[in-house]
């Protein structure tokens, strides 16, 4: 009532205090209609405006009371007020009836919730045309739609349906109201089919219809082409209009999908070229509002894009903002409709000039650079215009503006711009996220965890089903969202790229690209994925840079090709080079020519970053497309003048070709980081999956191919990035990296073979690297639990070995030095291949790299023996024997030979382990074989495994044995026999046939050969200025020696190790062979060689005691046995035949507790003839005279000889028994032949004594012992032997005969000894050959003769053979000579040995008297008699009366044998004998010289005695009454007669001369042989006094007398010896002075 006075104060009183009640709440639903009444009325008359909106506000905010017509009275109140022509009221009305609006829907929202809980039958929306009655709408529903379907209403120009009285209406403020519900309250439109239905029916087609205007509206287009006119598109509304489609399309997609593609499609229209400026630019910020939204994006793309015969309308907002953004740069944006074209073909051909500012705003003085796009020419500044992620659009804010506003330069590019970027930020970041929550649901629902980064193929495998099928469906959603946009953002972006001058837009731009990339990369879309990297790489280059990687490979489609999109012809562009940008870096390009500089930007340097960012973080995804960023690295890494350092990785270094490379400080401080950020990226592989890593292996290794390719044939630098960096990528791989491995090296490998030596070298270093640091890898299990890893690792290095180049082999070699210093205890299993890498080196590579080798082998040997698997020793053994063989450095060989004596000590010290060891993986082995069914194949098989070790070793060291170089060999072959001495006794048994034959022989057999066949020709130096003694002058020389050492050597080994070789089954074989070999060297034409084969001989023959095994310290006997004193074989079924009981007792201990018994001697005796027939050819091969002489004829020393028969005595023992005539026989021939060598000129003053002292030769000494072995050995034996003595006095009577006449040696001229030259002044001058003085021989052998004479004259084969007879006959000679024999000694040693020959041997020849066996002896012995008393040699000049007298007394004796052994006997002998004998005597009993007797008388001086003697034995034999027969009587009578009457002549004579000479005494000898006479006629009376008158004949007494006369006559001689002889001989004539009786008788006086 108050207000209804309409007086101002108290309207507005009464209105305060309806407020009051209302905000009290106690208005009922009646009293509500009343106010709204009462207000209405007050508006009407247009009072207190302001506060009846309040009051309006008021009554329907604080309570829900007001319904219906009161509800829809009071907003059209509202609305009425709003048109009113004040300003305040007008604002405050729209104000209100908006929160009006918004109080309507609140209602209906609050009311819902009421009822939520009530669940209700939804009914279905009635197609009725009243659309007042909606029956089942609750109140506050109703009343929303009520109010909603009008607004519909009055935007579209309708009247109302509920808000009734309605004036005025425009449409911008409708549009607004409608966008505030939809925006505000999209649950309502969403829960209630109602209001859907409203949105579909009313809202949507109104939208479009208001659209109308824009879409007909071309710019530029002339107006008659359609009847028509075309409405201009009016600013206000369009903006609305697009607001609406804004919340339209965010919030009831799902509702309107048909409608929507519509909307989106104009939308996209809208940004053609030929639209206002202004429509575009609120076009771009509508779509900037989708593209933040990527859930939306992600529906268009599941509604439109992937469903058949529908607008692709993602990828169509794509392509839209690409054309847009390429239309900004190629049409001056002035709206000039001359320079568009029609459709968005943009004509690259109109010439475009930037503005004149250029983007360059001087400020205060100072130049800035704006950022901008700069393309061809058109410069486009970019504005800030959103926050990143938000779509805070200016122009669809501009709600009060009625005009198009002027759009600022670069406004639409830089929210085009944005568009792309939140565009590409969204869709990856919400595709990343499902993909990983897809990821780690896989992961939770696999029971095996798989790698997070595990591919999505494998991950289907293991998720359960419904999973599989959600995953499968986002997949192809995804699949197709980056499908449809990636080729118009790569285009937009590509463009804007190479357009940017700014650098934090270059970056922005360059992040969409590598998520991109990135994103196709998770997803598996090559294509796209390769694209996106391209364009980032190709930003990276310098432009056109000939990059081959980037226009071959698919990915490289981007050049100046038209992707034509679903109607849209999307233009790429290619860069254009001209952009401004700062030069930082200028370096040579990567190419085979060298072609001029080429420059780099900031921004090609940004892009590298990005690259390689791009790498680090998203190496797993990138697959195939490493090949391009690992290709566009390395040739930036080039340009900047990178190089690698240790470990792979790239330091800044000295550009190699000149001062090309030239880089700007900005660059120079960034290089570090780049090359730490290189580094980074291929330590990130690590976190790589496995087919990832392989990508970027293969990536890796096919760069390095190229750069490989690029660097044959020339010498240039190479590129080392791919080598460095697959060395970096191994080697933080190193946990796994058996699966990289062959690949790596497999790679390096080949860059290790090529030819240019850097790239050679770095190959090496890589890999060498990266097989140290695999073996120091702590890697899970370790190593040495992983066999087949650590040879994986290892292999590489074995590999190196088929390279030539040296520097590869000395860096492999450097490589396992380090390994052995490092890992050596730890090889394991590997060692083959590291051994086998030493092995590996041939002669011919060079001395450093043998040296080397040769380091790492030494080491290994005296370090790592023990650690190493025992199989392989055996590699050790053969390595170190192929040094041995080397012939680059002589040290090394006999060091490794040094080596191979260390391996051998090793293996006895550790014998037992080792053998255990092999044993178990022979086993293990044999097994194997067994299941494969094939044999088992090693070397000296079927040996066991350890003793097979030692034949290696041995093996090894017979083929050193051989070695060309003496030095070699001499220290090979001591080596050889010292370890088979020393370590021998751990071979089995039967181990040693092998040794025997496979090493032993084979060497003697190769030895052999190349001593026979090696060259004579003289060795003037040994290298160098070293001098070679004379006696190595040759390679025969230097053979010889090794061929002694070698037989030396093996017969050692057969003396010592006699016991175990015998009991093998072939030994007599093997004896055979060896004297075969001792056979061969004895008889070579080596002085050396044959006698060191004779002692060989001699130890095989245990002649020579050899050095005993326990005597030597260092092997421990096996057995306690001093095997030298054996001479069997010992063994259990054998028996030993053994020297000394101690020993025995040993051996008892050694083969079983029996007592030793004597051995098998039948073998044994087989083995000793094989021995005497091989002494026998050597003897006679030897000593046989050659047919012709020259300088070089070939003559066995006299060591030699006296070896051979040294050797003799020895060998007799054993063959004794069997030993017969033949035997004798063929020693005689060898031991004759040998005392009859001469020797040369040169050695006699070595070997002979000089001329005068009587010394036999040790030659000599050796004969004569072996015939008394011999002699002594038939005086022990059985009769039957007894039949050799002849033929031994045979061969010593030859023997004997050398006295007087020197055998001769073939045609050889010989010199006697004392004429021969000792040529020392020529040395080398052909010697001349001197016979031996064999005189001290001979009269040996006469003594031996006369003993052994005395020992056996009485043997019946002594008898038989006439042996006294030869004696004498052998003696006669030297008896005949006698004063002409060479030496006095030996006439007087032959008469001394006669005498006693005779005294034993006459008594048995007249023993054997009846049996005629001496017969023959008795003339030889008359005529030795003969011969030696009656000489014809004059005694020399210069005897003294003394030794002529001794010379006189030895005749005597002779005599004194004949009248004490012969002549008693007389009737025993012969009678011829008998009378020669007396006719001697006689001869002897007077010297004279008258010619009574035949021969003269040539001795002058008179042998008194002699005479004497021989006279007495004449007379005594004369008056002997043992006279026999009457013949032998008359024998002695003549004799006496002729005695009697020759001195009768002797005495006239002197008589004659005396009275001749007067005063002068007579020739000394005439007066001599006078005294004779005397003497004799004074001895002759003597005898016959004594004799038997009866036995004296009258005659002789006649003739005595007679002599009387003579003698008285005599007495006048004036020489006193003649008187006292004279004297003497009258004396005894007082005897016959008796008175004559029978004048006596007869008285006569």
């Amino acid at each position: 009532m108050g207000c209804g006075t309409k007086e101002p104060k108290i309207t507005q009183l009464c209105l305060a205090a309806i407020q009051r009640l209302m905000s009290h709440e106690v208005v009922s639903e009646t009293a509500a209609g009343n106010i709204i009444n009462m207000l209405w009325q007050l508006m009407e008359n247009s009072l207190e405006e302001l506060k009846l909106l309040q009051t309006v506000l008021v009554l329907l905010t604080t309570n829900t009371v007001v319904h219906d017509e009161a509800l829809s009275k009071a907003i059209v109140l509202c609305f009425r007020l709003h048109f009113t022509k004040d300003n305040i009221t007008n604002n405050t009305a729209a104000a209100t009836v908006r929160q009006v609006v918004t109080v309507v829907f609140e209602r209906m929202v609050a009311e819902d919730e009421r009822h939520r809980d009530i669940i209700e039958q939804p009914v279905l929306v009635q197609g009725n045309s009243n659309r007042r009655s909606v029956s089942t709408l609750k109140p506050c529903a109703k009343d929303a739609y009520m109010l909603f379907q009008d607004l519909c209403q009055l935007v579209n120009a309708d009247a109302p349906y509920w808000l009734v009285g309605m004036t005025e209406m425009t449409r911008t403020f409708g549009l607004e109201l409608l966008e505030s519900v939809l925006n505000d309250f999209p649950q309502v439109f969403l829960q209630h089919q109602e209001f859907s239905f409203l949105l579909k029916e009313r809202v949507c087609p109104l939208v479009i219809k208001l659209f109308s205007p824009n879409i007909k509206f071309r710019q530029g287009s002339s107006t008659s082409s359609s009847p028509a006119p075309v409405e201009k598109p009016y600013f206000p509304i369009c903006m609305r209009l697009l607001r609406v489609v804004s919340v339209l399309i965010k919030q009831f997609y799902s509702l309107l999908v048909t409608e929507c593609e519509i909307f989106l499609s104009l939308l996209v229209k809208f940004l053609d070229a030929d639209k206002p400026q202004w429509l575009r630019a609120v076009a771009v910020e509508s779509i900037h509002r989708f593209c933040v939204q990527p859930q939306l994006l992600r529906s268009f793309c599941q509604s439109y894009d992937m469903k058949q015969h529908s607008t692709k309308v993602f990828r169509d907002i794509v392509n839209a903002l690409g054309s847009f953004i390429q239309s900004l740069f190629l049409v001056p944006p002035t709206g000039n409709p001359a320079t568009s074209n029609q459709a968005g073909n943009n004509n690259l051909g109109g010439s475009v000039s930037a503005p004149a500012n250029s983007g360059m705003v001087g400020i205060g003085g100072g130049v800035t650079l704006l950022p901008a796009f700069e393309y061809r020419g058109t410069w486009i500044p970019i504005l800030t215009i959103t926050v990143q992620g938000s779509a805070k659009a200016t122009y669809l804010e501009m709600l009060d503006k009625v005009e198009p506003p002027t759009i600022p330069e670069g406004y639409a590019m830089s929210v085009a711009f944005h568009c792309l970027l939140d565009l590409v930020r969204g869709i990856t970041s919400m595709i990343e996220g499902e993909l990983g929550e897809v990821e780690t649901e896989c992961q939770t629902t696999t029971e095996e965890g798989s790698s997070p980064t595990q591919s999505t193929e494998q991950q289907d495998l293991q998720s359960t089903s419904d999973q599989m099928d959600k995953e499968i469906v986002s997949r192809a959603v995804w699949e197709e969202m980056v499908n449809a946009c990636w080729c118009g953002l790569l285009a937009a972006l590509s463009l804007l790229l190479d357009a940017s001058t700014d650098e934090a837009a270059t970056e922005n731009i360059l992040k969409a690209e590598l998520t991109m990339a990135a994103l196709c990369g998770r997803l598996g879309l090559v294509t796209s994925r390769d694209a996106f990297i391209t364009a980032i790489c190709k930003g990276s280059l310098p432009p056109h840079y000939a990059l081959t990687v980037l226009n071959t490979t698919t990915a490289a489609t981007l050049s100046n090709k038209s992707y034509s999109v679903q109607g849209q012809s999307v233009m790429m562009i290619s860069p254009s080079s001209e952009s401004h940008q700062q030069v930082v870096a200028v370096g040579q390009p990567l190419a085979v020519q060298p072609q001029g500089t080429v420059m780099l930007t900031s921004k090609n340097i940004q892009c590298m970053r990005t690259l390689l960012n791009l790498a680090h973080c998203h190496g797993a995804v990138l697959g195939t497309s490493w090949q391009l960023v690992l290709a566009t690295l390395q040739h930036l890494v080039w340009i900047l003048g990178l190089k690698p350092s240790s470990g792979g990785a790239l330091k800044p270094g000295r550009a190699v070709e000149g001062p090309s490379t030239v880089l700007t400080t900005a660059v120079m401080t960034d290089l570090p980081v780049i090359s730490n950020i290189l580094s980074r990226l291929f330590e990130s592989s690590q976190y790589l999956d496995d087919v990832s890593l392989h990508h970027l292996i293969n990536a890796l290794c096919s760069l390095s191919l190229e750069a490989m390719d690029m660097a044959y044939g020339n010498n240039k630098e190479p590129s080392l990035f791919a080598v460095a960096k697959l060395l970096e990528t191994g080697l933080v791989n190193m946990h796994r990296i058996e699966i990289l491995w062959r690949p790596l090296t497999g790679h390096l490998l080949e860059v290790c073979q090529h030819p240019n030596s850097r790239m050679r070298e770095w190959g090496a270093e890589a890999l060498t690297s990266l097989i140290k640091a695999g073996l120091t890898f702590n890697h899970d299990p370790p190593l040495s639990q992983n066999q087949r890893l650590q040879l994986l690792l290892l292999n590489p290095l074995k590999e190196m070995s088929n390279i030539n180049h040296p520097d590869i082999r000395l860096k492999q070699l450097e490589c396992v030095l380090q390994i052995l210093q490092s890992q050596g205890d730890s090889l394991g299993p590997g060692w083959p291949l590291v051994l086998g890498v030493m092995g590996a080196i041939r002669n011919d590579q060079g001395e450093s790299l043998i040296r080397t080798a040769f380091q790492c082998l030494q080491l290994v040997v005296t370090d790592f023996l023990p650690t190493m698997p025992c199989t392989c020793l055996q590699i050790v053994v053969d390595v170190a024997g192929s040094f041995g063989l080397h012939n680059q450095e002589l040290n090394i060989s006999l060091t490794s030979i040094g080596l191979l004596w260390n391996i051998s000590d090793y293996f006895f010290q550790r014998g037992e382990t080792i053998e255990k060891e092999l044993n178990k993986e022979e086993a293990a082995q044999q097994k194997q074989a067994e299941e494969k069914g094939v044999v088992l194949n090693r070397p000296f098989h079927p040996a066991p495994p350890f003793d097979c070790l030692w034949l290696c070793l041995y093996a090894k060291l017979g083929e050193l044995c051989v070695d060309p170089r003496p030095a070699v060999r001499k220290s090979a072959g001591q080596t050889l026999f010292s370890t088979i001495g020393a370590h021998g006794t751990l071979l089995q048994h039967s181990t040693w046939h092998t040794v025997i034959w496979k090493v032993l022989f084979h060497l003697l057999d190769r030895v052999r050969e190349s001593s026979t066949t090696a060259d004579k020709e003289k060795i003037e130096s040994g290298g160098g200025n070293i001098l070679i003694h004379h006696s190595r002058d040759t390679a025969e020389k230097q053979w010889a020696e090794t061929w002694v050492l070698t037989l030396a050597g093996v017969a050692r080994i057969f003396n010592t190790r006699r016991y175990l070789l015998q009991p093998l089954g072939d030994f007599s074989r093997a004896w055979d062979v060896l004297l075969d070999h001792i056979q061969s060297a004895a008889l070579s034409k080596n002085n050396e060689v044959s006698l060191a084969a004779l002692k060989s001989f001699q130890e095989i023959l245990q002649i020579v005691s050899p050095v005993r095994d326990s005597d030597k310290p260092e092997t421990p006997p096996v057995v306690n046995v001093p095997v030298p004193v054996l001479i069997g074989p010992i063994s259990g079924m054998s028996r030993p035949f053994v020297r000394t009981d101690s020993i025995g007792e040993k051996l008892g201990r050694y083969s079983s507790s029996e007592p030793p018994i004597v051995t098998d001697e039948l073998e044994d005796l087989n083995l000793w003839w094989a021995a005497w027939n091989t002494w026998y050819r050597i003897g006679s091969e030897s000593t046989k005279p050659p047919v012709t002489f020259d300088k070089l004829t070939f003559i066995p020393s006299q060591p030699f000889l006296t070896a051979l028969i040294q050797i003799f005595p020895a060998l007799y023992q054993h063959i004794k028994t069997g030993f017969n005539m033949d035997d004798l026989q063929k020693l005689g021939v060898i031991l004759h032949s040998a005392i009859s060598v001469p020797i040369s000129s040169d050695a006699s003053p070595f070997i002979l004594p000089s001329y005068t002292e009587a010394v036999l030769t040790s030659l000599q000494e050796a004969v004569l012992t072996a015939l008394d072995v011999l002699q002594k050995a038939i005086c022990v034996g059985p009769e039957n032997m007894q039949i050799m003595y002849p033929a031994i006095f045979d061969q010593l009577l030859a023997f004997v005969e050398f006295s007087c006449k020197p055998p001769q040696y073939g045609q050889l001229e010989t010199k006697h000894i004392a004429n021969a030259k000792y040529n020392q002044i020529q040395l080398f001058a052909p010697a001349e050959w001197v016979a031996l003085n064999y005189v001290p021989f001979a009269e040996r052998s006469l003594e031996v003769v006369v003993d052994l004479y005395q020992k056996t004259a009485c043997h019946k084969a002594v008898v038989n053979e006439k042996v006294l007879q030869n004696i004498i006959k052998t003696l006669r000679v030297p008896l005949s000579l006698k004063y002409s024999c060479p030496s006095e000694s030996t006439w007087k040693l032959a008469v001394s040995s006669l005498l006693r020959v005779l005294s034993i041997g006459l008594p048995v020849a007249r023993q054997h008297a009846s049996s005629g066996k001496f017969d023959s002896m008795w003339p030889e012995l008359a005529n030795t008699f003969e011969d030696f008393l009656f000489t014809k040699s004059i005694p020399p000049d210069n005897l003294s009366i003394q030794e002529f007298q001794r010379n006189e007394n030895i005749d005597v004796e002779v005599v004194q044998l004949i009248s004490n052994e012969i002549l008693p006997y007389a009737n025993f002998i012969p009678k011829e004998f008998v009378g020669q004998i007396m006719t001697m005597l006689n001869k002897g009993s007077i010297h004279s010289q008258s010619s009574s007797f035949t021969e003269a008388e040539i001795d002058i001086r008179l042998r008194e005695e002699f005479s004497k003697m021989c006279f007495e034995t004449l007379l005594q034999f004369s008056f002997s009454n043992k006279v026999t027969t009457p013949q032998e009587g008359y024998i002695s009578r003549m004799a006496l007669s002729v005695l009697l009457k020759r001195s009768q002549d002797v005495l006239h004579r002197y008589i004659e001369d005396e009275r001749l000479s007067g005063k002068c005494p007579l020739p000394r000898q005439q007066v001599t042989e006078i005294i004779f006479v005397l003497k004799a006629v004074s001895t002759l009376i003597d005898s016959l006094k004594k004799t038997q008158p009866e036995n004296v004949d009258g005659n002789t007494w006649a003739q005595v007398i007679a002599l009387y006369p003579t003698l008285v006559e005599c007495i006048t001689c004036s020489s006193s010896e003649v008187c006292s002889a004279l004297k003497e001989a009258l004396v005894p004539f007082k005897d016959f002075m008796q008175p004559p009786a029978s004048r006596v008788q007869n008285g006569e006086s």
